[in-house]
């Protein structure tokens, strides 16, 4: 009888669903590659725009121990919020010191048009949402309007890293 009990209770759970989006599996998220700082699988950088970058991110880290990380991907799904996708991928992908919380994941999807950024609970204190969005708004999106995502990534990480530092 408790058998049939505890069958029918797991059986119950299985089939709820939730009204939130429901976390895919670790499958639906590309491999990093151990201390990849710059992640463009979507090819929208040249080698040497992503070396500037690297040396800038890398630089960074290590005068600060913050860690940030640039990914752009061609598709989120099963995802529509590249919000909730950039912070489920920075936690799988343990950006920023476990210790300190202190990462930062700017995700950029071409083809669907989204760009969000993650931030770890300490690096929220000083980034907030609110300031992610200026920048993204008033440094990133203009640049990306004229076609030149390098200066986009770059100038919006720049003023990512100072708004941090002050």
């Amino acid at each position: 009888m408790f058998n049939r009990y505890i069958l029918f209770i797991t059986l119950i759970f299985l089939n709820c669903k939730s009204s939130k989006e429901s976390v895919p599996t670790f499958n639906s998220f590309p491999e990093n590659i151990k201390g990849t700082i710059i992640n463009d699988f979507s090819e929208i950088l040249s080698e040497n725009e992503k070396a500037n970058l690297t040396t800038k991110l890398y630089n960074y880290e290590v005068a600060t121990t913050r860690q940030m990380i640039f990914v752009s991907i061609d598709k989120i799904t099963p995802y529509t919020d590249i919000q909730k996708y950039a912070t489920d991928l920075a936690n799988h992908w343990g950006v920023g010191h476990k210790k300190k919380n202190n990462g930062l994941l700017l995700v950029l999807s071409v083809p669907s048009r989204k760009l969000g950024i993650a931030t770890g609970l300490n690096t929220e204190k000083i980034l907030t949402d609110s300031v992610c969005q200026q920048v993204i708004d008033m440094t990133i999106i203009p640049h990306f309007k004229e076609g030149n995502y390098y200066n986009g990534i770059s100038k919006g990480l720049d003023s990512l890293i100072y708004k941090w530092d002050n």
